[in-house]
C-alpha cells in the first residue's frame, strides 16, 4: 500500500537547518551533497533541500508507491499536472505533481534491495 515516507522542506541555510534538527529533535541528518540532507531512519524521513533551483515552495511530501510508472499513468489519467518527470536520486526515482487542490507532492519507489 502506498504511504507517505518522506517530507522534503525547502531551507536556505542547509547547515543552520541541520543544526535546527539535531539539537531540538536528535535527528541524525546524513549529507548527500553541499546542498542535500536527510534522515535515514526507513520510517518517514526528513529531507533537507537547500538548493534553491531544486527546492519547493512549501513543504513536499513524498508518497512510496510500488510502481512509479503506474502511479505516473494513474496521476496524469486523474488530471494531475507533473511538475518534474521521472528522475533518480540516491535510492530510488521519483516525480513530483500537482493535486487537484494545487498542492505539490511526490511519488517515489525505492531501488530494490
Amino acid at each position: 500500500m502506498a504511504r507517505p515516507n518522506f517530507i522534503e522542506l525547502p531551507a536556505r541555510d542547509l547547515a543552520a537547518s541541520k543544526t535546527f534538527f539535531e539539537a531540538v529533535f536528535g535527528m541524525a541528518m546524513t549529507a548527500f551533497g553541499p546542498t542535500y540532507a536527510c534522515t535515514v531512519t526507513g520510517d518517514v524521513d526528513i529531507g533537507l533541500q537547500a538548493d534553491q533551483d531544486e527546492a519547493t515552495k512549501a513543504p513536499l511530501p513524498v508518497i512510496d508507491v510500488a510502481d512509479l510508472d503506474a502511479t505516473l499513468a494513474a496521476a496524469t489519467a486523474a488530471g494531475a499536472t507533473v511538475t518534474k518527470p521521472i528522475f533518480g536520486f540516491p535510492g530510488g526515482r521519483r516525480f513530483h505533481f500537482l493535486d487537484p487542490a494545487g498542492n505539490e507532492l511526490a511519488a517515489m519507489q525505492a531501488d530494490p534491495q
